[in-house]
């Protein structure tokens, strides 16, 4: 059986969602921690979460790249047409908050005068807006409101594929896992 008629997701694909997902969850805990500090401690935390989210970006960037070059799976022919309409609903917001989340963030940073420091290793540029500090806030606002968003669909999209798997008894879990048979 070829990966496009697999009811399994690529090792490719397996990687980029449990990387991204992983990176989601530690970025959006190091954001909550940083709203409780003070300055400078709170920058300082605050930078890593701008580095971390310029990582996401790439990785989304690949691997939505990726999707687009190798079919995904299609969905169970068990579930229900609401639960694949709300399925693909949920995966493109995904990519539209995986994706915009972090560009938000990078025009923000940019519009308030502040380059990325990627980890130390080397500084990402400001994007060429100009300074405009409240601009700034405004979308550093919407980015939170974003991040908020994408915590919920994070919990919907478990709470899914836990039905699925444990309720329905539909192949949910072990379609975006390691191991098992294609």
């Amino acid at each position: 059986m070829s990966a496009n008629s697999s009811s399994r997701y690529s090792t490719v694909a397996i990687i980029f969602h449990w990387l991204i997902a992983i990176l989601v969850i530690v970025n959006w805990r190091i954001a909550e921690t940083a709203e409780h500090l003070q300055m400078p401690e709170k920058a300082e935390v605050f930078g890593n979460h701008k580095a971390l989210g310029m990582l996401i970006l790439v990785l989304s960037l690949g691997r939505l790249a990726w999707r687009l070059g190798h079919k995904p799976p299609p969905m169970p022919e068990q579930a229900s047409g609401w639960e694949k309409t709300l399925a693909k609903a949920v995966h493109v917001i995904f990519y539209i908050l995986l994706i915009g989340l972090p560009i938000g963030g990078w025009l923000a940073s940019s519009l308030t005068g502040r380059p990325i420091d990627f980890f130390g290793i080397f500084t990402i540029p400001m994007l060429p807006v100009g300074e405009n500090p409240e601009a700034g806030k405004a979308i550093f606002d919407a980015h939170a409101t974003g991040g908020s968003i994408m915590i919920y669909l994070i919990i919907l999209h478990v709470l899914g594929a836990l039905k699925h798997s444990f309720i329905d008894k539909i192949p949910g879990l072990s379609r975006m896992w390691f191991g098992g048979s294609r």
